[in-house]
């Protein structure tokens, strides 16, 4: 993980045993996961959960394409994947 998102092991070390990361070195660990770290109002947050399980919902009613879909993916694109609670 250190060397995806380019932190030393120093930090990532100190990230993992102490937490309270910087903004920046949470955008550059979302980086390193193929992620987008979003901050959203409280009030917009059940529009945006809904959206997510709308988006789930239409994923899980299409199998075939999943199936597709992961094998296109490699772990750099997806490193989310195969993990537990993984509906996809």
């Amino acid at each position: 993980m250190m060397l995806r998102v380019g932190i030393s092991r120093q930090q990532y070390q100190r990230l993992e045993s102490k937490g309270n990361p910087r903004l920046d070195t949470l955008e550059l660990i979302s980086k390193g996961l193929n992620s987008e770290l979003m901050l959203i109002p409280k009030e917009k947050l059940s529009a945006v959960q809904t959206v997510l399980e709308s988006e789930i919902s239409e994923q899980t009613n299409k199998p075939a394409e999943r199936s597709r879909d992961k094998e296109k993916k490699s772990l750099s694109d997806d490193p989310w994947q195969d993990l537990p609670g993984d509906e996809q």
